[in-house]
């Protein structure tokens, strides 16, 4: 690779190799899960050398034009570019990474953490032929093979997913199902064998036969699935987990009717009509142009003010489930947010907290949003794998118990 430096030292290559590096990067950034193809490449060319390289942030920013389209891949191709072009301190910490795991269990850096997706691209692949020994056998053992593949991957958590596993998991969440039990509507219809007694068809029916027999026919209440609306939060600190839950929000979306979804992190995004494309790509893509506050802060207390008076009416009748997908972080500390979580609480059937900081067995509600979210939700659950998703669907179809108890959290 050649370093790129600020000063202009880029335009000193020639014979095409700085051409060459840009091919390899843009292939690091396909290993790394940014769809990237010969069409963005030669697009990044023609816009390196209309640009030029004078400087370093006119081409990272050139680059990033044409190979960034999603709000969720800045972090992925920001890492990549500075590891690629040789920025020292990112190396020296991608270099630790490569280190035994037992060591850096006890090294604390403050560094950011590198994508274990960006590392995997990173990673010399070798040749078919390569360290050949002339036929032997190579016995290798690995630790994560003393249990399936498919019960590794229903419990490891969204966050430490490689991208083949992030793939499988995607995978895995088409057919999950989220079966919420049937309740019971004003709407009534004909019932053959029991029920109320219908008045108005039994005389009819009477009438028919000419009084000699009076033949009861019957009407029951219709039961249908309330409505499900998700309240999702998209926040740096829960970004790589809503990225996650989308997929799972598309699958269920077109799986069943009334299902409202919408974001916040700064401010409320209604993305339940993007969420009923048929391509999860194309939904993904829409609902990435519509949202801005993509991994910005946090302020739940005015995005569920501004719900309940916009929303509210509109998408809680008929007795709706509300998913709120939230660590309870709150940026204007719970100011407002116990008064409005309070409203919701009441406009719903029923509310679920789903935090992903509870798989902490050391986790204890001492931030103020989450003291104020706290005594207004009916269940309180995590969400960070394919299990917790598993379990949400167990607790959603099986009958009312009243108010959940979730470790020592009485809700």
């Amino acid at each position: 690779m050649t370093p790129l430096d600020d000063r202009n030292e880029g335009t000193a290559n020639n014979d095409g190799t700085f051409a060459e590096n840009i091919l390899h990067f843009a292939r690091t950034l396909r290993k790394a899960g940014i769809p990237v193809g010969p069409g963005r490449v030669i697009e990044a060319l023609k816009a390196v050398e209309c640009a030029g390289l004078e400087r370093r942030d006119d081409f990272y920013w050139t680059l990033h034009s044409v190979f960034v389209n999603r709000h969720d891949q800045w972090h992925l191709f920001d890492q990549a570019f500075h590891i690629f072009w040789k920025n020292p301190d990112i190396l020296k910490k991608m270099m630790d990474m490569m280190l035994p795991t037992t060591f850096l269990d006890q090294v604390h850096s403050d560094h950011e953490e590198i994508s274990k997706r960006l590392s995997q691209a990173l990673a010399p692949s070798e040749a078919p032929g390569d360290h050949d020994d002339g036929g032997k056998e190579e016995i290798e053992i690995n630790a994560e093979l003393t249990t399936s593949n498919k019960e590794l991957l229903q419990t490891k958590d969204f966050e430490d997913m490689s991208l083949e596993e992030l793939e499988l998991a995607k995978k895995a969440m088409k057919n999950l199902r989220l079966p919420i039990r049937e309740v019971k509507t004003r709407r009534l219809q004909t019932d053959l064998r029991s029920g109320n007694i219908d008045m108005r068809r039994t005389l009819r029916a009477a009438l028919r036969s000419g009084g000699g027999a009076i033949p009861l026919k019957y009407k029951s209440q219709v039961k249908r699935h309330p409505p499900l609306v998700v309240l999702c939060d998209i926040s740096g600190s829960m970004s790589q987990y809503s990225r996650m839950l989308l997929h799972f929000l598309h699958a269920l979306t077109n799986d069943r009717d009334r299902v409202h979804t919408f974001l916040f992190g700064t401010r409320l995004s209604n993305i339940t009509r993007y969420m009923k494309y048929r391509d999860v790509d194309d939904a993904l893509d829409a609902v990435s142009e519509k949202v801005e506050d993509w991994s910005g802060g946090t302020r739940i207390g005015s995005t569920v003010a501004e719900f309940n008076k916009n929303w509210s009416r509109r998408v809680l009748g008929q007795g709706a489930v509300v998913l709120f997908i939230s660590d309870g972080l709150d940026r204007d500390e719970e100011h407002g947010l116990g008064t409005e979580m309070d409203r919701l609480h009441k406009s719903c059937r029923q509310l679920i907290w789903l935090n992903p900081l509870l798989r902490y067995e050391g986790f204890e509600p001492k931030a103020r949003g989450i003291k104020a979210i706290l005594p207004h939700v009916d269940i309180f659950r995590t969400v960070h794998n394919l299990q917790s998703l598993q379990d949400l669907s167990k607790l959603l179809s099986s009958p009312d118990k009243g108010h959940s108890v979730q470790g020592r959290f009485v809700v």
